[in-house]
């Protein structure tokens, strides 16, 4: 009689790699300031060069999905945030954001849009990061994600520079971003573009898109765990 093992793959969908879960409020995004729970997923195949999540491109905790739902619902929380390293880069994502959104909580995906969103639950509002040349992987950008997009997702575009600004200010009227999201989000790096500058071009070119600065930072410094 032949003899068959549980395939690889079929434990990679109910298992996830995680590097950590905590509670904290929400730095980015529409629903900066509120309480929210973290999931953040191991492993990224991108390099961005301002990344600030780099402690999460290995190691991290294997755990079953269920697991990952108990700790989420100890927290209580109403709003879930999957995010990485680049969550999609693990085949189980998909299947815990549709637990998530099951269970009742507003889910949010952080995603680096290199990767194909297709699968991914209705109910999740998508955080699209369109990767800006200053990033050093524009090259990586899925535009063909772009068409999935809905009302309830968002695009988010990290400027490290006037040259990054203006090629977002291009996307953003070439694929009509303010009409397929419900959010355009505009980012300044980390010490590479002032806040001020940034809002200064965007109100002098009256764009359709919301000014984001990242509340972890002024608040905790970004360290791992907020």
């Amino acid at each position: 009689m032949a003899c068959f093992a549980v395939t690889p793959v079929a434990h990679m969908l109910d298992t996830l790699r995680i590097t950590e879960i905590f509670y904290s409020l929400q730095g980015e995004t529409r629903t900066a300031g509120l309480p929210t729970v973290f999931v953040r997923l191991t492993g990224c195949p991108l390099r961005c060069q301002y990344c600030d999540t780099a402690y999460a491109f290995s190691g991290g905790e294997l755990m079953p999905l269920d697991t990952i739902v108990e700790r989420v619902a100890g927290y209580r929380p109403r709003y879930v945030c999957v995010t990485g390293g680049e969550p999609l880069a693990q085949p189980g994502c998909i299947a815990l954001l549709t637990r998530l959104c099951d269970a009742g909580y507003e889910v949010s995906l952080e995603t680096s849009g290199a990767l194909d969103v297709s699968a991914v639950d209705p109910r999740v509002s998508k955080v699209l990061d369109l990767k800006t040349p200053g990033s050093a992987e524009v090259g990586r950008n899925r535009y063909d994600n772009i068409a999935l997009l809905t009302l309830n997702d968002q695009v988010k575009f990290v400027i490290c520079s006037r040259e990054d600004y203006d090629w977002a200010v291009s996307k953003l009227i070439e694929y009509r971003l303010a009409e397929r999201a419900g959010e355009v989000l505009f980012s300044p790096s980390h010490q590479q573009v002032s806040a001020r500058a940034l809002a200064d071009w965007i109100v002098a070119d009256n764009l359709p898109v919301r000014l984001q600065l990242q509340l972890h930072k002024l608040l905790w410094n970004d360290e791992p765990g907020h």
